[in-house]
């Protein structure tokens, strides 16, 4: 019995000793590198942040004087309604060409081609082109189908497809041009396959081309049809309403620039062919054409009047992978035409220094980077680090009137702000991941994962189920098995490890700071663990059965 307690407290007290040496050796490595490294992070972090903070004062101001003095653009540029003439008949009227491109579009694909189908324009002036480049043959043939029914109706509609689908929706617009039928257009009007536009819309932006022959894009708003489906869509609404209120409205008011967003927009062929064609060289293909129009004179016109209603992303899954695109994309190609926009000579000093400092590094670059690093690492560390302070008003008074900036664009959800927070602080980790990958040319720098549309095909699936039978004894079995073991793998399917395991980081970080912090962050950090933690288990976003 001596010789077993002799042996317990021997494994105890080489415990103690292990617990020791660590201690030590934390000890000594803290102070000359953990400490320092931490700190010169906190240092670049406050840089980035005093960045975003005066770049979001610099629109507040510049949003203001353009609603208070500013002409609308109807008023700024040559406009003039393209009337209906007896005469003339429709021979006044510009060729359009509207491409619809799509890719297994099987809940929505009826959407945008029917809404293009009824814009008001002369039927001899228009052309409707749907590109598809669906890979399952039984959606092909619905697409098809519904191009040849609209065609019957005597509607100047062409089903196209591709062999392979190389260059993606880059590709895709690039081969629509190039057919044969084509060539008497002026104009391209591009919807994804979840738009829906108004019969007016080529009434509205189609004169500002006509009449202003510097002008190359009309940009119009996106409207969401689903954004009041789940919180996680109504998070998106108030991104998205403030790039649409501000940061287009203040490119196009002051500078004539703006990201083209891709779809809902208007292009002159000829400046397209100018700047070069579509490239696939990037994830964002609309950016990158937009960018080179802007570096050879041409001008840009946001319709912020001008509206066109779409739908959001529902499933987590579908919202991050649209992030990744949207957040790699622009930064690999900051990557590649920074060199390019320093050395024009066609635009202006100020222009370039809009393009390469407030379009792409701060809204790009910083913008992502700082609300992770700072708020996700950097200020947690801090807690487990007491010889490190933050000042206060880098942690807290510009983070709050950045984000009331923010709030401008969507007033109707101004009550759901501190939830905005969170969830752009979570998804801030895949962002900045993603323009990493763009900057550094990693990996997933060109993966195009096509962002996935459920139309009302959640409401379907629900509706079905309702109306199955369930008076029998076969059905009752195969019913309860499946609820047996169809959550078990859809729970795995749903999991985000990464976010669980920054939830666990910042839970313990709002511990420490609980029983020895002076500033009460653990407020914070509860809540934003608690939010890493529902994202992580896949409770966030439309569920589908």
């Amino acid at each position: 019995m001596a010789t077993q307690w002799t042996q317990q407290e021997l494994i105890e007290a080489r415990g103690d000793l292990g617990g020791a040496q660590l201690m030590l050796m934390w000890e000594l490595v803290k102070a000359p590198v953990v400490v320092p490294l931490v700190k010169l992070g906190m240092y670049v972090c406050l840089t980035m942040s005093l960045m975003l903070f005066m770049e979001r004062l610099y629109m507040g101001v510049v949003i203001i004087l353009v609603k208070l003095f500013m002409k609308k653009p109807e008023k700024r540029y040559n406009f003039e309604p393209i009337q209906d003439d007896i005469e003339l008949g429709s021979s006044h009227f510009p060729f359009v060409l509207i491409q619809i491109p799509m890719f297994n579009e099987k809940e929505v694909y009826k959407i945008s081609i029917g809404a293009a189908c009824r814009l008001s324009w002369p039927a001899d002036r228009l052309v409707i082109q749907v590109l598809d480049d669906s890979t399952d043959p039984v959606i092909k043939d619905m697409v098809e189908v519904e191009c040849q029914r609209w065609a019957s109706k005597g509607i100047n509609i062409r089903y196209q497809i591709r062999e392979n689908r190389v260059g993606y929706k880059a590709g895709a617009l690039k081969e629509g041009l190039k057919r044969s039928y084509v060539k008497d257009c002026e104009f391209v009007a591009i919807f994804d396959a979840d738009f829906r536009p108004e019969p007016d819309f080529l009434h509205r932006s189609i004169p500002f081309l006509v009449h202003n022959p510097d002008i190359a894009l009309v940009q119009a708003r996106w409207r969401f049809v689903n954004s009041d489906e789940c919180l996680m869509t109504r998070m998106q609404e108030m991104s998205l309403d403030y790039h649409f209120t501000v940061e287009q409205e203040v490119g196009s008011s002051t500078h004539a620039f703006f990201g083209f967003n891709g779809t809902a927009g208007i292009w002159r062929i000829a400046a397209i062919n100018e700047a070069g064609g579509w490239k696939d060289r990037t994830t964002v293909e609309d950016m990158d054409l937009a960018v080179r129009a802007s570096l050879r004179g041409w001008k840009f016109v946001y319709l912020g009047d001008l509206q066109v209603r779409s739908e959001l992303p529902s499933t987590f899954k579908a919202f991050r992978f649209q992030q990744h695109r949207w957040s790699c994309g622009p930064a690999n190609l900051f990557r590649k035409m920074a060199m390019e926009i320093i050395k024009n000579k066609r635009v202006k000093f100020w222009k370039k220094v809009y393009v390469i400092y407030s379009f792409f590094l701060v809204r790009k670059i910083v913008a992502h980077m700082v609300t992770f690093f700072f708020y996700c690492v950097v200020l947690p560390l801090t807690i487990l680090i007491p010889e490190i302070e933050v000042p206060i008003w880098g942690s807290v008074y510009i983070p709050s009137i950045i984000t009331i900036l923010n709030s401008v664009g969507t007033p109707r959800s101004i009550h759901l702000l501190f939830y905005w927070i969170l969830f752009e602080n979570v998804m801030s980790l895949h962002r900045t991941k993603a323009t990493l990958i763009g900057l550094l040319e990693a990996g997933r720098v060109n993966e195009w994962v096509v962002t996935e549309k459920l139309g009302d095909a959640c409401k379907n699936k629900n509706n079905v189920k309702d109306k199955q039978p369930t008076n029998t004894t076969t059905t009752t079995t195969t019913t309860k098995a499946a609820a047996v073991k169809k959550p078990r793998s859809k729970l795995i399917e749903r999991m985000n490890f990464l976010e669980m395991g920054f939830g666990v980081f910042l839970f313990v970080s709002g511990c420490v700071d609980f029983m020895h912090g002076k500033y009460s962050y653990y407020i914070y950090l509860f809540l934003q663990s608690i939010t890493f933690f529902i994202v992580g288990f896949g409770y966030v976003g439309t569920i589908l059965p």
